[in-house]
């Protein structure tokens, strides 16, 4: 018997950039939707995520394109996210379902929760995918199928509209992990945000002569530095907090690794590196 796996009937991608095209592409290929509609600020990128088959119909009008959307997936940078649903507190769908992608959360939990219609259905998401690369043009419809993905509902979390988008996140080859939207913010500021940091901050530092001499070392460890300055501007500022304490923690660490080489003391210095060793084969 042939089982429907629709999930909806229209969704509208606000953002179709690499990760919201990669998005569109992924739903339709599993049929969890009749309709996606992409949103976007600029019409070259809504032609190009259209030519891919990423979405069925492309607008620059907000308010147009979310029109009959019973899933709205916000796939923009956070600070756009956050003025967005200012946007949606004041024109809602009765019953429409909203997720996002953002990189933090606390700040947008509680924007969503605060100006939001208690019939606009909110469910907070970070699917963990991503690269440096940018555009529609370098969509990927694969790019979900396997990836671990964040939901963080709270106790103001509409029960079957979590229960829905966690079906569409798995059903989109998604393992899904439930956190507290503290929880998620204070991970990340470590496992994520704050690699970024450091990657940004060694690139900035490193003497532009010395380029040409780079090994792969380097480039391995500083890949992520080639990221969105924009996008990542906005995770930092959203999630001042947790990230500030990871610095201080890190900046320690490296003051200790100062002092042991000014000092010349070998085995504090081996000591610190055994110990990050260690840690990261734990990783393998």
């Amino acid at each position: 018997m042939f089982i429907r796996k629709e999930l909806f009937r229209r969704v509208a991608i606000v953002g179709v950039g690499f990760m919201g095209a990669s998005l569109g592409l992924a739903i339709k290929k599993k049929g969890l939707a009749r309709e996606v509609i992409g949103i976007g600020r600029q019409e070259t990128s809504l032609r190009e995520a259209k030519d891919l088959g990423a979405i069925d119909e492309g607008t620059l009008d907000f308010a147009k394109g979310i029109v009959g959307a019973d899933l709205i997936v916000l796939a923009t940078p956070v600070n756009t996210i956050l003025d967005i649903i200012e946007i949606l507190g004041k024109d809602h769908k009765r019953g429409c379902i909203i997720t996002d992608l953002g990189s933090t959360k606390v700040a947008i939990v509680e924007r969503a929760e605060k100006v939001l219609h208690h019939s606009v259905l909110y469910v907070g998401s970070h699917p963990l995918v991503g690269s440096d690369k940018k555009g529609p043009a370098n969509a990927n419809g694969l790019l979900y199928e396997g990836a671990p993905c964040v939901m963080t509902p709270t106790d103001k979390t509409n029960r079957l509209a979590r229960e829905k988008i966690k079906q569409f996140w798995t059903m989109l080859g998604c393992t899904v992990k439930l956190m507290t939207p503290q929880e998620h913010d204070q991970v990340f500021a470590h496992i994520s945000h704050l690699p970024h940091l450091v990657a940004f901050a060694v690139m900035k530092s490193m003497p532009d002569n010395y380029l040409e001499h780079a090994t792969p070392g380097l480039k391995d460890s500083t890949r992520i530095a080639a990221s969105d300055p924009l996008v990542w501007k906005d995770i930092a500022l959203s999630n001042h907090k947790p990230l500030l304490k990871a610095l201080d923690e890190t900046v320690k660490v490296l003051a200790s690794m100062r002092r042991a080489i000014v000092a010349r003391d070998a085995e504090v210095l081996t000591d610190i590196f055994k110990q990050a060793r260690d840690k990261r084969k734990r990783l393998d």
